[in-house]
């Protein structure tokens, strides 16, 4: 199997996002912002960048790559298996 180049790239892009996951540069700290400690700010934070990213690779289609389908097509357009007549309702 092949990898484009910029499938390669959200290797370590996943990779960061792992590694940052934890608060590493909060350790210790006590701080409080709008009364919750920073760390709890460092995960929504966080949170938010990776539900961007994971959309951007979604979009970039190298989800479907990655899973051996092909981008662009759509399950309910025609790859699925008719249901067989005792599955209808």
């Amino acid at each position: 199997m092949t990898r484009s180049r910029s499938d390669l790239v959200w290797i370590p892009t996943f990779a960061v996002l792992v590694a940052f996951a934890v608060p590493w540069p909060l350790w210790g700290v006590d701080r409080v912002v709008a009364g919750l400690p920073v760390w709890i700010w460092w995960h929504v934070a966080w949170l938010g960048l990776c539900t961007a990213l994971f959309a951007l690779f979604v979009r970039s289609g190298a989800w479907e790559r990655g899973m051996g389908r092909r981008p662009g097509r759509d399950v309910a357009g025609g790859d699925a298996p008719a249901p067989a007549d005792g599955d209808r309702r």
